[in-house]
C-alpha cells in the first residue's frame, strides 16, 4: 500500500511538471497567432514587422535568440570544467553589441536594407554579396538550427527520460523524435507569422527562460551554502583569465573573441534583423544596449550553477560535464519547478530556431530568389519563397541535429560547445573580414575581397595542420587579421575617419554606451 502511494505521488509530481510544459506550448502558439493572419502579407511585414519594433521588443527578442540550449547544457558544462573563464563568451558580447549599436546598425538603417547582403552588395559588389548570403544560409540551415535542436532534445530526454519513453524505448530514437517535434513546432508558427510572430513568442520565451534559469541558479547556490562559498570551495574556478597555454580558454582568446563578436552581433542576419525592423535608430540602439545588460544577467544564470555544482560534488563528480544542468534539475528541484525549468530550456531552443528559420527565409527570398530567380517577383511570391525556405531549413536542420546527436554520443566526455564553435568559425572568420572591409575601408577592391574571403577557409585548414596546438579562438584572430590586412594592402585603399563612423541617437544613449564599456573593463579587472 505504501509503495502504491509513493508511486501515485511520483506520478502526480511528474504530471504537474508535464502539464506546465503543455501549457507553455499552448501559450507560445496562441501568442504566435494572436496578431491574426492576413491572407497576404507584404515582404516588409513578413520579414521586418513593418519596421515598427520598439526597444523592449528588440532587447527581449534579440537576447532570447542569442540564448540557446547549448548555453544551458554546453556552457554550464564548460563552466563545471573551466569555471568563470567560460563567462567570457557571454560578457564580452558587450563589445560586439556596442560596435553594432554605434557603427554598424546606423549604416544599415540609413540604407533601409532588409538583409545585410544588400549593404555588402552596395559596398563590395554582387559576387561578394552572393557568397556572403550563401555562406550564411548554409550555416544557419545546418549547424545553427541543428545544434539548437540537438541540445534541446538531448536535455529534455535527460530530464524527462522516464516520461518521454512513451515516444520510444531506445534513447537515440527517442531524442531523434524530439528533435523532429521541436523543429516542427517552431517552423509552423514562423511559417505562418514571420518576424512578428517570432518577436511575440520570443518575449514570452525570454521571460520563461529567465525564470527557469533563476530557479536553477538560486537552488545551486543554496545547496552550495551561499554565494561566499564560491570563493571558499571553488577558488580556482573564479577567474575570467586562464593561463595563455590553456587548451580551450587561454586569456588570449579574448582577442579572437572580440573579432568574432563582430560577426555575431554586427553581421549575423538572425541577430541584426530586429534592429533592421526598429522604428528608428534610437529604439535600435537602446534595445541592443538593454540586451547587453541582460547578457550580464545571463552570464550569472548560465555559468555560476556549473561552478556551484563542482563545489557541491567535489573533484570526483560528473564524468560528463554536459550533465551539469540536467543533474541540478533532477537532483534539487521541487515539484513544479522542474516543469518551469524545462519550459525555460525549450524557450531557449525555440527562440533560437524560430529566428534562424526567419533569417534563412529572408536571405533566400530577398537575396537569391528575387535577385536571381524571379527579378519581377511580387510581394506574395517573395513571401512564399521565404516560406519554402523555412520548410527546406527545417529538413536540413533536423538532419544535422540528428548527426550532432550521434557525434555527442561517440564522445560523451567532451565539452561539446567548443567543438561546435570551431566548426562555425571556419566560415565566420571570412564573414568578419568582409563586413569589416565594407565598413572600415574607403574603397576595398571587390575581387580582392572575394578571393580573401575564400582564402580564409584554406588558411584555417593550413593553420590547423601546421599549428594543431593553437587555440581555435587565437587561430580565428590571426585568420581575421590576416584577411583584413590583405584586403587593405592589395586594394591600396585607406581607412575611413574613425570619428565619422560613430553615430548615436542622442547624447544620453552615448553615455549609456560609455557606461557599458566601463562596466566590462571593471569586470575584467575585478575577476582577473
Amino acid at each position: 500500500m505504501r509503495l502504491r502511494l509513493l508511486w501515485l505521488r511520483e506520478l502526480g509530481s511528474n504530471m504537474i511538471d508535464l502539464l506546465i510544459v503543455v501549457a507553455y506550448f499552448l501559450l507560445v502558439m496562441m501568442a504566435a497567432i494572436s496578431g491574426g493572419q492576413k491572407k497576404e502579407l507584404t515582404s516588409e511585414e513578413y520579414f521586418l514587422s513593418s519596421r515598427s519594433l520598439r526597444w523592449p521588443s528588440i532587447a527581449f527578442s534579440t537576447i532570447a535568440t542569442n540564448v540557446g540550449g547549448y548555453q544551458f547544457i554546453g556552457m554550464m558544462g564548460s563552466a563545471y570544467l573551466y569555471g568563470l573563464a567560460q563567462a567570457s563568451l557571454e560578457i564580452n558580447a558587450v563589445q560586439g553589441i556596442l560596435l553594432a549599436s554605434f557603427i554598424f546598425i546606423p549604416y544599415y538603417l540609413k540604407d533601409k536594407i532588409i538583409t545585410i547582403t544588400q549593404f555588402i552588395k552596395k559596398r563590395l559588389g554582387e559576387n561578394v554579396a552572393l557568397i556572403y548570403s550563401l555562406a550564411n544560409i548554409s550555416l544557419f540551415s545546418t549547424i545553427t538550427i541543428g545544434a539548437a535542436l540537438f541540445w534541446g532534445a538531448y536535455a529534455a530526454d535527460v530530464v524527462f527520460a522516464e516520461y518521454l519513453s512513451i515516444l520510444h524505448e531506445d534513447r537515440l530514437t527517442r531524442i531523434t523524435i524530439l528533435i523532429l517535434l521541436l523543429g516542427l513546432f517552431s517552423a509552423i508558427y514562423t511559417y505562418l507569422g514571420g518576424l512578428s510572430a517570432v518577436v511575440r513568442t520570443d518575449i514570452i520565451q525570454f521571460i520563461v527562460l529567465l525564470s527557469g534559469g533563476l530557479v536553477v541558479l538560486l537552488m545551486a547556490i543554496h545547496h552550495l551554502g551561499g554565494w561566499s562559498q564560491l570563493y571558499i570551495k571553488t577558488p580556482k574556478l573564479m577567474h575570467l583569465h586562464l593561463p595563455w597555454d590553456h587548451e580551450k580558454l587561454p586569456w588570449t582568446h579574448i582577442f579572437g573573441l572580440f573579432l568574432l563578436n563582430i560577426n555575431y552581433w554586427c553581421a549575423n542576419q538572425s541577430i541584426v534583423q530586429r534592429s533592421l525592423a526598429s522604428k528608428n535608430i534610437r529604439h535600435a540602439q537602446i534595445g541592443l544596449m538593454v540586451g547587453g545588460l541582460m547578457k550580464y544577467v545571463m552570464a550569472i544564470i548560465i555559468i555560476v550553477p556549473g561552478i556551484a555544482l563542482f563545489g557541491i560534488l567535489g573533484e570526483n563528480g560528473l564524468s560528463d560535464p554536459d550533465m551539469s544542468f540536467p543533474y541540478l534539475v533532477n537532483t534539487y528541484l521541487p515539484i513544479g519547478a522542474k516543469g518551469l525549468v524545462l519550459c525555460g530550456l525549450f524557450a531557449s531552443i525555440m527562440s533560437t530556431v524560430d529566428s534562424t528559420f526567419n533569417s534563412v527565409a529572408t536571405l533566400w527570398s530577398i537575396d537569391i530568389y528575387k535577385e536571381y530567380l524571379n527579378n519581377g517577383a511580387s510581394d506574395k511570391q517573395i513571401v512564399e519563397a521565404g516560406r519554402r525556405a523555412i520548410l527546406f531549413s527545417f529538413v536540413t536542420g533536423v538532419t544535422v541535429g540528428v548527426l550532432l546527436l550521434y557525434l555527442k554520443f561517440s564522445d560523451p566526455n567532451a565539452a561539446f560547445t567548443h567543438t561546435l564553435n570551431e566548426l562555425r568559425y571556419f566560415i565566420n572568420c571570412g564573414i568578419v573580414v568582409i563586413i569589416c572591409a565594407a565598413i572600415f575601408l574607403v574603397a576595398p577592391n571587390h575581387k580582392v575581397t572575394l578571393a580573401t574571403f575564400l582564402s580564409t577557409i584554406v588558411f584555417q585548414f593550413l593553420f590547423k595542420s601546421f599549428f594543431p596546438e593553437m587555440n581555435y579562438f587565437v587561430r580565428a584572430m590571426w585568420m581575421i587579421l590576416l584577411g583584413f590586412f590583405l584586403i587593405y594592402i592589395l586594394s591600396k585603399t585607406n581607412f575611413k575617419n574613425p570619428l565619422k563612423l560613430f553615430k548615436s541617437g542622442s547624447k544620453k544613449i552615448s553615455r549609456i554606451g560609455l557606461f557599458m564599456l566601463l562596466s566590462l573593463i571593471i569586470l575584467h579587472i575585478i575577476f582577473h
